[in-house]
């Protein structure tokens, strides 16, 4: 918790404008004290209408993938499951898109998180009912499906771009790349409320999961809903997906690295694991989104690039893992 406090003051300090760690303590704290209007007005813009949302945004995604991840692994038994690479992301982005590109009663109705979250649940069931071999989950075709699936839902955001407006292609385009650039306080309640919302049921649940991951027979033979609990699984990771998918856009593997990542230091109780993937989570993106908009000053580059470059290698890096301890 330190760590995310210290990370996040410094990504709010750290920019094209520098701005002194006091003042941006003095400025915090003159908005959360009404009354208090004593700072420097230029630093207030940049600090609290600029920088704090989209800091805070990174945190509240990176959090939220990151329990995601938690949920889809435990769902399906399997360290490789990831939002992204289970094509969660790359629905929730079609179904934003078709929201922002297309005027119809249902995208006016459900709006954009709205089409993103349809967008999550239905490429989680397609994504499960193809894996499904004998009422149980095969982790190669779980793979293979997210996979395929993915690339459908890629195949699809492009096409619904090619029919969009060229007036509307860079709003699009947002959504493929993952960004928190232009984060608004508006931007945060979606899917702050959804986090919360999920990380407090999750944290019911940390014996139920435990359970789960030592098998379904195991599981149901202590009592539990097998598949009660798999809908829960199933929608909370579906309902974070999208909301982070609605402000962000398209971002990989985070769900995948930070929970793995989070066993080897904690191990695998759920009781632990939950809360810290959270917050490495946060920590994770906040750094990733410190250093997008640092390295190439004054230049940003999408948070998407860098999850990518760190998640492709630790994924092959996983998969060698399991592969040499099955032998």
């Amino acid at each position: 918790m330190a760590g995310l406090v210290l990370a996040t003051s410094m990504a709010i300090a750290i920019g094209t404008v520098a701005v002194p760690l006091a003042d941006v303590v003095a400025v915090t704290w003159a908005h959360l004290t009404p009354g208090n209007s004593e700072q420097n007005l230029l630093y207030d813009q940049i600090v609290w209408d600029f920088r704090t949302p989209r800091v805070l945004l990174a945190a509240v995604s990176g959090a939220g993938l990151s329990v995601a991840g938690v949920c889809l692994q435990a769902l399906v038994r399997n360290p490789l499951a990831d939002p992204y690479l289970l094509g969660v992301s790359s629905g929730a982005s079609l179904g934003a898109v078709v929201a922002l590109t297309t005027v119809t009663a249902l995208t006016t109705t459900v709006g954009v998180s709205g089409a993103a979250f349809l967008g999550a649940l239905a490429t989680v069931v397609v994504v499960l009912g193809l894996a499904q071999r004998s009422g149980r989950v095969s982790a190669t075709r779980l793979i293979l499906a997210g996979v395929a699936v993915a690339y459908l839902g890629s195949a699809l955001t492009s096409y619904v771009q090619l029919r969009a407006d060229p007036t509307e292609l860079v709003g699009t385009m947002f959504w493929l790349l993952g960004s928190v650039a232009g984060a608004t306080w508006t931007d945060l309640p979606a899917p702050t409320v959804a986090l919360v919302a999920c990380a407090l049921w999750l944290a019911t649940q940390g014996r139920r999961l435990n359970a789960l991951t030592m098998g379904e027979d195991s599981a149901t033979g202590l009592g539990i809903d097998v598949n009660r609990l798999r809908i829960g699984l199933l929608l909370a990771a579906s309902l974070l997906t999208a909301t982070v998918v609605s402000v962000a856009g398209g971002i990989g593997f985070v769900g995948l690295m930070v929970p793995h990542a989070v066993r080897l230091l904690v191990g695998p109780d759920h009781r632990r694991v939950v809360p810290v993937s959270l917050l490495l989570g946060a920590l994770f993106l906040v750094l990733v989104d410190l250093l997008s908009r640092t390295l190439d000053r004054p230049n940003e580059m999408p948070i998407g690039i860098f999850t990518a470059v760190l998640g492709a290698p630790f994924f092959l890096w996983l998969m060698r893992r399991r592969a040499g301890a099955l032998r």
